[in-house]
Order: C-alpha cells, then sequence, then structure tokens
C-alpha cells in the first residue's frame, strides 16, 4: 500500500517509496527526480519528510554577514560583488572596524552568529583571519564564528605557501568554528570552466570540505544552480556531497539557491540572462530533502534570493531552517534582486504566518540560549 497518495502512478513512485522507507536515492535516481515534472508529488513526500524529523519547527539564525573585503582576482563571471586590486571601489575592513560592526550588532540584535565571506585576496596573509577570529572569539564568546568558503581557504593557503590542511588548522586554533558552503556552485568541471574558470576545481572543493570535517570543522553544503548546469550535473553534485557526508558526517546543512544574472559578466555576455525562479526552487528543495534527508539533516530555504514567500512555501517541499537575518550583506545584493536583510522577528512572523514554529538556533543548529 503506497504511503503517499499518488506514489504508484507516478513514474518516480518507486524512488518516492523507497524515500520514505529512509533509502536514498542512487545519483541516477536522483537524476530521474530532477527530470521529472511531478514536482508536487515529489514536495508532498519532502514535505512529510521533514516534519517526521521536526515537526512543525522551523529554525533561523540571528546573524551578519561580514564582507572583509571584495578585492578578488578569481573573476567569476555569476558575481556582481567583486572588484580587481587597485579598483577605486575595492575595500580591506580592517581589525578595527571588524570589531565595530560585530560590536553594533551584538548590541543591536543579539547576533548568535557571524558568516565571514569575502573576496580572493592575494594580500592577506593568514595572520589577518588568526587576529580577527581570536578577536571575535574573545570579545564576543557567544557569537559563532561560520567563517571562509573553501576557495577562500585555497586563497590563504596560497598566499602563506602553506597547505589547507594546514591553514585550516591554524584557523581552528585562532577560533574559526565552523564553514559556510559557499564556493561549490556546481562541482562539474565543465560547468566551473564556463562560469569560474579561475576558482579550485570541484574536487578540490570536496578535498578541502573533507580537510575541515577531518580537523573538527563542521560546515554547510550549497549548491548554485540555474545558470549552465544540467540535470545530470545537479545529479552528480548532490551525490558527491552525499558521499562526503557518509565518509565524514561534517556537513550540518544543505543550501540550495539560484543564481541572480543581473550585473554579472554572465548576463553581459548573453550566456545566462533571467533567474531560475519559484518553481526551480520548490523542485531543488524537495529533491535536496529527498536524496541527503538521509544524512544531511537540515535543509535551508532561500529568502534571499527567491523571496520570502517563496521561502515560506519551501517550508511545504522540504526546508526546515529559515536561513538568517543576513545583516550586511553585501555580494546579493550587488546584482539588486531585492532587500537583504530581516530582522528576526520578521522571520518569526514569517514562519507563523504558515503554520509552522520559529526556533532561534545558534551557529550548530541547537536552540539559542536566551541572551543574559
Amino acid at each position: 500500500m503506497s504511503q503517499l497518495v499518488g506514489c504508484a502512478r507516478s513514474d518516480i513512485g518507486d524512488v518516492l517509496e523507497a524515500a520514505m522507507a529512509g533509502a536514498r536515492p542512487s545519483r541516477v535516481d536522483c537524476q530521474r527526480l530532477l527530470e521529472s515534472g511531478d514536482t508536487k508529488l515529489m514536495g508532498m513526500a519532502a514535505g512529510h519528510l521533514a516534519r517526521r524529523g521536526f515537526g512543525r519547527r522551523v529554525t533561523y539564525v540571528n546573524n551578519i554577514i561580514l564582507n572583509y573585503t571584495n578585492v578578488c582576482v578569481t573573476d567569476c563571471k555569476f558575481c556582481a560583488f567583486y572588484r580587481p586590486p587597485g579598483d577605486g571601489e575595492a575595500y580591506t575592513l580592517t581589525l578595527d572596524q571588524i570589531r565595530a560592526r560585530i560590536r553594533a550588532a551584538w548590541e543591536s540584535f543579539g547576533i548568535r552568529q557571524v558568516l565571514i565571506q569575502g573576496g580572493h585576496n592575494p594580500s592577506l596573509p593568514i595572520e589577518y583571519y588568526e587576529e580577527a577570529f581570536a578577536m571575535m572569539r574573545a570579545e564576543f564568546p557567544r557569537v559563532g564564528v561560520h567563517a571562509l568558503s573553501a576557495s577562500e581557504v585555497d586563497m590563504i593557503a596560497r598566499v602563506s605557501r602553506s597547505s589547507t590542511r594546514e591553514v585550516l588548522s591554524r584557523l581552528k586554533g585562532a577560533g574559526m568554528q565552523s564553514m559556510p558552503g559557499a564556493g561549490a556552485e556546481i562541482l562539474s568541471d565543465r560547468v566551473r570552466g564556463v562560469i569560474s574558470p579561475k576558482k579550485i576545481t570541484g574536487s578540490d572543493w570536496i578535498r578541502i570540505m573533507r580537510e575541515a570535517h577531518e580537523a573538527g570543522l563542521p560546515s554547510s553544503a550549497s549548491m548554485m544552480y540555474g545558470h549552465v548546469e544540467t540535470a545530470s550535473e545537479v545529479a552528480d553534485h548532490i551525490d558527491r556531497i552525499a558521499r562526503l557526508q557518509e565518509r565524514t558526517r561534517g556537513f550540518m546543512a544543505f543550501i540550495p539557491w539560484n543564481f541572480e544574472p543581473n550585473n554579472t559578466a554572465l548576463a553581459e555576455e548573453g550566456t545566462v540572462t533571467r533567474g531560475a525562479g519559484g518553481a526551480s526552487l520548490l523542485k531543488m528543495i524537495a529533491v535536496s530533502r529527498i536524496a541527503l534527508g538521509p544524512i544531511i539533516p537540515h535543509l535551508q530555504s532561500s529568502w534571499l534570493t527567491n523571496g520570502v514567500g517563496m521561502a515560506q512555501l519551501a517550508l511545504e517541499y522540504g526546508a526546515d531552517d529559515f536561513g538568517g537575518t543576513l545583516i550586511g550583506e553585501e555580494v546579493v545584493s550587488c546584482t539588486g534582486a531585492r532587500s537583504t536583510e530581516l530582522s528576526g522577528a520578521a522571520i518569526e512572523a514569517s514562519i507563523r504566518q504558515v503554520g509552522y514554529e520559529p526556533v532561534e538556533r545558534d551557529n550548530f543548529y541547537a536552540p539559542a540560549t536566551p541572551s543574559p
């Protein structure tokens, strides 16, 4: 007897039935889901799986994004944020500026996390990051340090003429507590050759994440879709992340988000002129829950690039985390997409509006303890 109405009549019914029984889909079955038009049925299954695990609870984190530098030599074609060295709009924050931004956010909003991401700046030695992280942990001990993409770690290693493993060890020793999943984009080297030919390879991203997990640094994993990727390449991306997770258990969450083409080189050259839209988000959320739910517990909806309404709907399609308040976000805002900040109160109201219970979390997805 089917656990979900409609499974038996669907071309993906066997995959959904297996997922309902706790099985992780194969790479081939993941591609079948991506190529199916039965998004609503996928959403029903994924939503059921999420509620089985989390009930009606939806987490969010009160955080700021610290874009510490926009100086970058990687020149990714999907990025509207970066500036080359010497550009008149290039900047790098000083330690005092970093301290002031965190202090203001802590005193005004009681933030629980600083999400630290920037450009690939060849002028910044590892000591810059060590001093910043040590200051954060000493002066703001209740604020989690969620810092640096795998590709930023690679740049720091190149500048310091060290290995990425040694860089991760030093940064953890200085106070870094976890890593965001940025820089994954799509882990296909064909795709990366089109959208970010100067960035690390997909295999390097996997390797650095493995090293981080082995060093005791948990992380997120991400996927940026809606540009030049194929369904097969998305399935490969999800499968590679799943296989690493089976080895390390270091990924705390998976975050799929859609590419915003405005003000990017991909749009200017005519390669990609339109974003993927809400329907693609719902399919990606549902597929992600079905494919990764058995091994990566948390799945984040994407209000930043799709808007609050779509993020609310994504909760019905398998998401259990609403993301962060994102105070100070600069990267997506450079595309002119939409407002890139929400207050904690606004997020809680949005979650309650669709019948879920908001739970403020900390850096590690545990319920946040009350502020003193």
